[in-house]
């Protein structure tokens, strides 16, 4: 029997199509509110967007860099200029189709650039650098092509313009150190932006720039020399080819740097350091101010800004000598006798001395119970001393047994409070802090216990004790100002543009270093004092008929150790395996104004070498004494060569209008 059918009747089709016609509203009020909230997004919400898109089509925002600041000495002698040169641009998406059949490929540029070679040269590194830039740049932005563009090359250009459609020619400034080797550690130099830069650069700031500062005063005041870019906003066409300048926004230059530094002593200070390594920092103890930081050897930063050379860069990085380490700033040495002032206040302040005391030194220390002598450099003795004699005669048993009293844990954290074992905060990069050892440390370094001989060790500023050139100076300069210990800093002023006026830096207070009796300043002084000027000082040849009083202290640190009964005879080793010569003092010891720490690598002993430079350093800033000052002219000298303050400042003269300065 078939199955049965069922009869429909008008109710059941109308509630059908009453589903239906539910159903089909809902899908078009669903799609309708689609359109709608799609609406509201593109019109409302992200109107501004797509306001800004849609001007891309017929405007172009071509960022203008600013001009980098200029850096100048104390005294307005030029150290870093801007000078011009024509470039040669490439926006990759105005070059036009090479082979005619209306596509435009990578393959175009290439056949452009073998085209433009034959018009101007390019070399290999050339387009290596091009190439970089155009795998992490825009096309719609410039490329650098070619920098530093002869006379002739322009001409050429110029002439077959036409010919290159997308190619630029565009006059740019370029970083110039007319000074050349001089300072070069201290004012660093500028290079091409690379990918380390541009994770650390602000991409709308530095856009159209293409070099930044990478050491020295170039990176560390980076945000005032660069300044602030501008644009064009120009109107273009269909091809890309500008048509107007519809809106213009001038960029900012950098501001200008005017240093500390003053120029003619930075240069006595690095002729002496002639064919030798070392390194001389002098500062103001009065506000901090770095007078001169010469490390020697040193190089020229015009090699990097247009990018150093493979076979340049291989000469510095493989010199013996280390040409590229700064060794004022980042140079580590054993500080030697030249702590023997600070570690008698330290003494004094913890009482384990005091004025009165004296100590007997046979020609030795011993620690009790022990049978290792620890010697004096003289190998007598010096018999009974006391603290202010120990200074002057830089006993170093008194300080075996000082330290030994004291104690690690006391002696370091007081040798803190000058700076030592931290870094100084000058407004330079890659400072290093140096080393003020403790227990704590060389567990954690070497897997040891301290043992009391490190104690001892470390009381004439041996043993794991390291410092810097910078420190030295800086705590000699702490010991001038009786314990204001200042930040050094080489920033004098800054100033927006020449017809404004300077902004100070202003002089910043670290600490102040504690003692029990301010006239402890008196006497760790004027044992320095004595060193240079008392019949029995070590250093009494370098102060010799100086017209002003100079406190000052030698230094002799091994550059290796010596065997219990062994003897040290420099005549019998090779010249790096010489003791180093080191110096601090400052002076007028009445009234400061220079206080200066010296090393001479593998120089001899502290009161030949170290003691002589540095009383030529104070006689230069203090009697204007400067030297070489022969008539004739002079030109900027290459690295390496001997320079002088005369002829610099008649090299500047020329190129830069500045008049002849005299240092204070």
């Amino acid at each position: 029997m078939g199955e049965r059918l069922s009869i429909k009747t008008e109710r059941d089709e109308q509630q059908l199509f009453n589903a239906r016609v539910i159903v089909a509203a809902l899908v078009i009020l669903s799609a309708l509110l689609g359109i709608l909230a799609r609406a509201y997004f593109l019109q409302v919400r992200d109107h501004d967007k797509y306001t800004e898109l849609s001007k891309q089509n017929y405007q172009k925002r071509i960022p203008v860099p600013p001009t980098r600041g200029q850096i100048y000495d104390r005294n307005g002698v030029m150290i870093a200029d801007n000078r011009a040169q024509y470039v040669l641009e490439v926006v990759l998406d105005a070059v036009p189709d090479q082979n005619n059949d209306g596509r435009k490929r990578f393959s175009d540029l290439t056949l452009m650039l073998e085209r433009l070679n034959k018009v101007v040269p390019l070399t290999e590194k050339d387009l290596r650098v091009f190439n970089q830039q155009v795998r992490r740049g825009s096309r719609y932005q410039p490329t650098v092509l070619k920098e530093n563009m002869a006379e002739d090359e322009v001409a050429m250009f110029a002439v077959n313009r036409s010919r290159f459609p997308g190619v630029n020619l565009v006059r740019r400034m370029q970083r110039f150190y007319p000074l050349k080797s001089i300072a070069s550690h201290v004012i660093g130099y500028v290079g091409r932006i690379d990918e380390r830069d541009l994770t650390r650069l602000d991409s709308e700031n530095y856009a159209g720039t293409t070099h930044v500062g990478k050491i020295g005063i170039e990176a560390a005041h980076e945000d005032r020399l660069h300044g602030q870019t501008g644009y064009q906003l120009m109107e273009v066409d269909a091809h890309g080819r500008h048509i107007a300048v519809l809106e213009e926004k001038d960029p900012v230059g950098g501001q200008d740097l005017i240093l500390s530094l003053d120029m003619r002593l930075q240069i006595k200070a690095e002729n002496l350091l002639k064919d030798e390594r070392g390194a001389i920092v002098a500062i103001d103890p009065r506000n901090g101010e770095v007078l001169a930081m010469a490390s020697v050897p040193t190089f020229d930063p015009n090699l990097f800004v247009d990018g150093i050379s493979h076979k340049n860069y291989t000469a510095l990085r493989d010199d013996p000598d280390r040409p590229l380490y700064n060794r004022a700033l980042q140079g580590a040495y054993p500080p030697g006798s030249t702590i023997k002032p600070m570690a008698a206040l330290a003494g004094l302040y913890d009482k384990v001395i005091w004025p009165s005391k004296r100590v007997y030194d046979p020609g030795f220390f011993q620690l009790p119970g022990h049978k290792r002598r620890y010697r004096c450099w003289k190998k007598v003795g010096h018999g009974s001393l006391n603290a202010q004699e120990a200074i002057a005669k830089s006993c170093d048993t008194y300080f075996y047994d000082l330290a030994y009293r004291m104690g690690v844990e006391n002696f370091s954290g007081y040798m803190n409070r000058f700076g030592f074992g931290l870094q100084t905060g000058i407004d330079l990069t890659s400072e290093s802090a140096g080393l003020m050892p403790t227990p704590e440390w060389k567990q954690k370094r070497h897997k040891q216990f301290w043992y009391p001989g490190d104690t001892v060790n470390i009381g004439i500023g041996q043993g794991y004790w390291l410092a810097t050139p910078l420190q030295l100076a800086h705590a000699v300069s702490t010991v001038a100002t009786r314990g204001k210990r200042l930040r050094p800093h080489v920033l004098r002023s800054v100033r927006s543009s020449k017809d404004q006026p300077e902004q100070v830096i202003a002089p910043e207070i670290l600490n102040q270093v504690p003692v029990r009796d301010p006239g402890h300043w008196d006497l760790a002084i004027q044992g320095m004092v004595d060193v240079m000027h008392a019949s029995f000082g070590t250093a009494r040849a370098a102060g010799k008929d100086a017209p002003y009083l100079i406190a000052g202290k030698t230094g002799t640190a091994q550059v290796f150790g010596i065997a219990q009964n062994a003897r040290y005879d420099a005549s019998k080793l090779a010249k790096r395996l010489h003791d180093h010569s080191l110096f601090v003092g400052f002076a007028p010891a009445n009234d400061p104004r220079i206080a200066i720490g010296i090393i001479v690598e593998n120089g001899g002993g502290g009161s030949k070498v170290a003691a002589p430079t540095g009383r030529k350093i104070m006689d230069a800033y203090l009697l204007n004494q400067y030297g070489d000052e022969e008539e004739g002219e002079g030109e900027a000298p290459e690295p390496g060569e001997s320079v002088t303050p005369l002829n610099i400042t008649r090299k500047i003269d020329r190129n830069t209008d500045n008049k002849k300065v005299t240092p204070q």
